[in-house]
């Protein structure tokens, strides 16, 4: 029963981290009037995306909390990138920084890199699990750079 209280509040923290910070841009975002590249995705699919990839996070640190792997080192990475992750969205949809949002992004990418590896050093399913959330970053890092040199 422990280990279920672990994994729902490890799961719980990333989801409403998100859903926060999606209420905080609602009616910030101008994703639909922006100029855009050529594959970017229709506005629906970030909420989607960006769901799933909250529940592999949680389930992520939530392996390595339940079998008692996390260090005060893996804590703070993982608290670090939800926090860079949260502060992306409203620099690029509230203030409209496009650019620093790019750079704020790649301080993203950097900091789950590190964090897929600490995550892999201790389980390495835990790591793998951040894939994902790395790949959709990293094609937000295109899009965002995209968006700023079309706009």
């Amino acid at each position: 029963m422990k280990k279920i209280g672990i994994y729902v509040k490890s799961i719980l923290i990333p989801v409403i981290v998100g859903a926060v910070v999606g209420f905080i841009i609602s009616k910030f975002i101008d994703y639909n009037s922006l100029q855009k590249p050529a594959l970017a995705p229709p506005s629906i699919v970030f909420p989607i995306v960006w769901s799933i990839l909250y529940v592999l996070m949680g389930v992520s640190y939530g392996i390595l909390k339940s079998k008692d792997l996390t260090t005060k080192d893996i804590d703070l990475i993982y608290y670090t990138q939800l926090v860079i992750n949260a502060l992306w969205s409203i620099i690029f949809f509230v203030f409209k920084w496009r650019f620093f949002a790019f750079l704020w992004i790649i301080l993203l990418d950097i900091v789950v890199i590190i964090m897929i590896k600490k995550f892999y050093d201790k389980n390495k399913v835990a790591g793998l699990l951040q894939i994902p959330y790395l790949i959709w970053i990293l094609f937000a890092t295109y899009l965002n750079l995209s968006i700023y040199l079309l706009n």
